[in-house]
């Protein structure tokens, strides 16, 4: 990034440090103090007597300066609890005033910038976690996002974009990143160019992305951000916060009529800055020395990912609702510290994957990190909940270790069940919409009383050319639910099937037993 831009954030800080301590002098109200804190990426947590801190790591992109920071921080500020976000980002919990004001700051000198994390700005560019090391994927996407999250975070204060603006790259059909349906999509293809979509998105009025470009060359990605920013400030709705995000201009403007306001901008802004905005990146290839490719028995370790680069691994490692146990970052670095090229790489699924390991190496962080999900169904993913969050309306952390332990006894085989999506609200932070069963939080009156409930979800779809959003089934009443999973697993495995298997056979069967858990 820019370092007078840097300079100039960092600046900001002192602002962000005198309102911070005004809310906890109990000077500011929370409603005011959210609206400012937001923009530096922070919020008080619900009771407002701790914070939370995002911590941008565009393209999920953790290298080992910034692993080692999070490190020291945990340690020298005595943080309990971290959370994996489906934006890619790490989010430390429970911090006091002076915490939070110092993290932010000290993140700033490993080029960790939390600075529109929150409130509303640009979110974190998200990349498909293994881009540059991926078997089968189209081309490595992370330098092209990487200059986007820059170029934005360079016009946050001269230009008032949508809220919570979201970027994606995809480098292969499987679009974890949900390229397809953000704010700005841009989805590698196989002959090496980029197809662009703009103005989808998750969370309420949700809708699939409008494709405005085919076969875009990746050196031009950022005439494609500056013609979707022009056409937001022209016909984008600055009247209603609720309604200032990019997918409201498929109503305004119909599909056609909003992918031609973007061509005409796209021409707009080609003319004005002719070949300035062109990027020019220079690949690098990871090394490969001897070392690595020796010994690269791995033992067949289903976490264990061979990468495109002959010898080399990644790791998968996905704490349980992407709480990291905060030890885990500090054991992690103690393997990769001498690593040539090892880094980590943050997932829209809350997954952890260390790269450019060899074989041995990737044996001893498998080693370390048996914490994790053991099966598909414990790699499901939930957003931090409402015990923390001050929006959210259910306890979705709550749920899934409910439903975990609930059951494990059962000891199911493994894709019985399948991994679920949990949202403490209607905001989708655990991306709720696209899984094969999904929850966001809900209320049920239940015998005259009010009751703690989840809205159900059914036959969610990410993948490229076949993306749907799951359909709402109904509500169910919290305390039913991991009894649900339990009488779905053992009707599934009572038929010797996989949960993907069975429903494409029986959707009949899964409305059945639903059926008796809504309310």
């Amino acid at each position: 990034m820019n370092q007078d831009l840097m300079k100039e954030f960092k600046a900001d800080l002192k602002d962000f440090r005198e309102m911070t301590e005004k809310f906890y002098a109990k000077e500011v109200s929370v409603k005011d103090y959210k609206g400012f804190s937001g923009g530096f990426g922070s919020y008080a947590q619900k009771g407002g007597e701790a914070s939370m801190l995002r911590l941008r790591m565009p393209g999920g992109r953790v290298t080992k300066e910034k692993l080692k920071f999070l490190v020291d921080s945990i340690e020298r500020y005595d943080v309990k609890r971290a959370h994996l976000t489906t934006c890619q980002t790490v989010q430390f919990h429970d911090l006091d005033a002076d915490a939070v004001c110092d993290i932010m700051e000290q993140a700033m000198e490993v080029g960790i910038v939390t600075r529109g994390g929150g409130g509303d700005f640009p979110r974190n560019t998200m990349v498909s976690p293994l881009s540059g090391v991926e078997r089968g994927e189209y081309f490595d996407v992370l330098p092209y996002a990487e200059c986007v999250s820059d170029y934005l975070m360079g016009i946050i204060k001269t230009v008032k974009l949508p809220r919570k603006l979201k970027v994606g790259f995809s480098n292969s059909p499987a679009n974890v990143t949900h390229a397809t349906f953000r704010d700005l999509g841009f989805v590698a293809k196989e002959n090496g160019t980029f197809d662009v979509y703009s103005a989808g998105g998750l969370g309420n009025n949700y809708r699939m992305g409008v494709k405005v470009a085919e076969n875009v060359k990746p050196e031009e990605v950022l005439y494609y951000v500056e013609a979707m920013v022009r056409t937001f400030t022209t016909y984008g709705n600055y009247e209603s916060r609720a309604k200032s995000r990019t997918r409201y201009m498929q109503e305004t403007l119909g599909v056609d009529g909003y992918r031609k306001a973007y061509q005409e901008k796209l021409a707009e802004v080609k003319a004005e800055y002719k070949d300035s905005l062109l990027i020019k990146v220079v690949e690098t290839e990871v090394e490969h020395t001897r070392k690595n490719i020796e010994n690269n028995s791995t033992d067949k370790s289903e976490r264990i990912l061979s990468q495109k680069q002959e010898g080399l691994y990644a790791v998968a490692y996905h704490p349980i609702g992407g709480i990291v146990p905060v030890k885990k970052f500090g054991e992690i670095y103690n393997i990769i510290e001498d690593i040539a090229n090892a880094e980590v790489r943050i997932a829209p699924d809350e997954t952890l994957y260390i790269i450019n390991l060899n074989a041995s190496q990737a044996k001893e962080v498998v080693a370390i990190t048996e914490d994790g999900a053991k099966n598909l169904f414990e790699t499901s993913v939930s957003c931090i909940g409402s015990t923390v969050c001050q929006i959210g309306l259910r306890d979705s952390q709550g749920l899934l270790a409910s439903i975990v332990a609930t059951v494990e006894p059962y000891h199911f085989a493994d894709g019985v069940l399948p991994r679920i999506h949990i949202s403490g609200c209607t905001s989708s932070c655990g991306t709720h919409q696209i899984g094969k069963l999904g929850f966001h939080g809900a209320s049920k009156r239940v015998d005259g009383k009010m009751q703690p409930a989840f809205a159900f979800h059914v036959n969610g779809e990410d993948t490229q050319g076949e993306e749907h959003f799951g359909e709402e089934w109904g509500v169910m009443a919290a305390d039913v639910i991991p009894e649900f999973f339990v009488e779905l697993g053992q009707v599934i495995s009572d038929e010797n099937l996989t949960y993907e298997v069975w429903y494409a056979k029986h959707p009949d069967k899964l409305k059945k037993i639903a059926e008796k858990y809504i309310c």
